[in-house]
């Protein structure tokens, strides 16, 4: 977890920079089945009566924790905010019966402290006493230094707690329509937690968190790190540990009912750019560049090479630049001029078709140009070892594997030359894929032809592949199919699939899906109003073929929500 505090200087203070740095662990709380059970205000009032039943073990914790932290304190500012938030805590306990009739709700009189409640508060009364895995205070904390290096860690122990109840609560309040006939019965908690003054009290703790953690030494900073991410963890474990009685729609993979039963799901994926960081063509391509390279310097007297090496980078730039030029010009004239209105499977085909010759052009003219000639199988198969992922993708699909609950296939249908690349890019480390198709590259022994076996070339490649395989199920039970893409190659098979997540989505795929009556929801409040829908109907089917897709910024929301936490 090190190199935060050498990088980023300019993104704020330390509070600030380890929000974002684990920013993934607020992802994962919002796609909890008690948040989105909030967000949908149907959860159970059991549920939430047990979950702020909890409050009061916590606000002990926070007072006890504030009384130490403002004993060590040096400066005198920052000894009155501490008493200040302190204060706060002690009023909140004294009247937390009233509080909550104002939400509307009863507390219950037999409350008990729940294991997840305790680890988070022995874990912040171990910090704020100095029990901090890493540092030895030796004996009675008496310097200055010691003092106020103990009250950054225990205010890390506190931050990420506070602006976690902020973060989701204000994005459940961005979602809540106000016009809606039923109210969702824990808005005024909600509003409680995502007011101005609840964010007062967090950028207040965030501040002296950064004050306070000035004169710390590197080494330091990383313990405030490791606090700050165990605080978080254990925050997510207790959300996630609340008891869910009713059903939930998450995790998709598998939905919690009393007795959950193995999850027959089917995961489909793009390669380029929605799981690898970089376009593999690209990076073909220059391998193959470099290869011809070494092979020209080593080899100059060789006729061959001087006649093909000097011309391979210029004959690539120029293939890459036609194909771009082709590729834009042909979304542009088939996107309608304007809107069909209602969503127009028919029309988005036919206008996809005409993307087919041009990949398939393309490639051709890779073939002829022996661009990807001479490359071994060993180099591509290390490259793919080798290959950065985008951030949370390879995780995700680990998780996959290593799920026995999950009857799960794993298909990867990508346009890349290689399909060698792509497994060996999935085989490094624990994590496997059962298929991937995809073009191939052809060998003479273990060295490149420089010719590709035209497998996966269009849109409807894509659908044909992505068919077949479902209908290998015979008579079986149809599996719940996720499709995960973020190209236009990908919108047949988005939308074939019952849940289309579009990750990375580009302004072309927009427009183009738009114009042809496509509805792009967020999954966040896609999966509340899924929620809705099941509470309300006593089930909730995904519609293949419905015309909505549903948008990601990171793969952490698809984990999230697929796999859970």
């Amino acid at each position: 977890m090190g190199g935060l505090f050498i990088e980023n200087s300019d993104e704020g203070g330390i509070a600030k920079r380890l929000w974002m740095k684990f920013k993934d662990e607020s992802i994962f709380a919002m796609y909890t089945p008690f948040v989105i059970g909030l967000a949908s205000g149907t959860l159970d009032s059991h549920t939430f009566l047990h979950c702020i039943s909890q409050d009061v073990y916590f606000l002990q914790a926070y007072s006890q924790a504030y009384e130490l932290a403002e004993e060590y304190a040096d400066d005198d500012d920052d000894k009155e905010a501490i008493a200040m938030l302190r204060k706060r805590v002690l009023r909140k306990l004294s009247d937390q019966d009233n509080i909550v009739r104002d939400w509307g709700f009863e507390l219950p009189k037999d409350g008990t402290c729940d294991s997840a409640t305790l680890k988070y508060t022995d874990f912040l009364m171990a910090t704020s006493l100095g029990k901090v895995e890493g540092e030895k205070f030796s004996g009675k904390i008496v310097t200055p230094f010691e003092k106020t290096k103990l009250a950054a860690y225990t205010l890390s122990a506190i931050a990420p707690c506070m602006r976690l109840y902020s973060f989701v609560t204000k994005e459940i309040k961005a979602i809540i329509d106000p016009e809606e006939d039923k109210r969702n019965a824990y808005e005024k908690w909600i509003d409680s937690l995502s007011s101005d003054k609840f964010e007062a009290v967090a950028s207040t703790i965030e501040d002296l968190l950064d004050k306070l953690s000035i004169s710390l030494t590197g080494g330091e900073l990383e313990i405030v790190e490791k606090l700050y991410f165990q605080a978080l963890k254990l925050e997510l474990e207790f959300i996630s540990a609340q008891p869910i009685i009713q059903s939930s729609l998450v995790p998709v993979s598998q939905v919690q009912v009393p007795v959950p039963a193995k999850s027959n799901l089917k995961v489909f994926c793009d390669f380029d750019m929605t799981c690898s960081a970089f376009d593999s063509s690209a990076l073909l391509a220059e391998m193959a560049i470099m290869t011809a390279r070494k092979a020209y310097l080593n080899e100059s007297e060789t006729q061959a090479s001087q006649v093909i090496t000097p011309d391979l980078s210029a004959a690539w730039g120029s293939l890459s630049s036609k194909y771009i030029e082709e590729y834009d010009q042909c979304i542009d004239s088939i996107i309608p001029a304007e809107a069909v209105g209602n969503f127009d499977y028919e029309g988005l085909y036919k206008a996809l078709e005409n993307l087919s010759d041009i990949e398939k052009r393309a490639n051709a003219m890779v073939v002829d140009s022996g661009v990807l000639k001479g490359l071994s199988e060993d180099d591509i198969r290390r490259a793919g070892e080798h290959l950065i992922f985008q951030s949370g993708c390879k995780k995700f699909f680990q998780e996959i594997m290593r799920n026995e609950d999950l009857t799960s296939g794993v298909h990867v249908l990508s346009y890349c030359w290689s399909g060698d690349l792509i497994r060996s890019a999935f085989s490094s480390g624990d994590s496997g894929v059962l298929s991937v198709l995809s073009n191939e590259l052809i060998y003479e022994g273990s060295i490149t032809t420089g010719e590709i076996i035209q497998k996966m070339e269009s849109p409807m490649d894509k659908l044909e592949a992505f068919n077949g395989i479902l209908n290998c199920h015979g008579n079986a039970s149809k599996p719940l199919t996720v499709y995960i893409g973020g190209s236009v190659g990908d919108l047949l098979c988005l939308l074939k699939a019952d849940i289309g997540i579009v990750i990375g989505m580009s302004a072309r795929l927009r427009t183009l899906g738009e114009q042809f009556g496509i509805t792009f929801v967020p999954l966040f409040p896609g999966l509340v109003k899924k929620q809705r829908e099941l509470s309300e109907n006593g089930c909730c089917r995904w519609n293949e073929m419905s015309g909505i897709l549903y948008t990601v910024s990171s793969w952490a929301e698809i984990h999230a929500a697929i796999l859970g936490s």
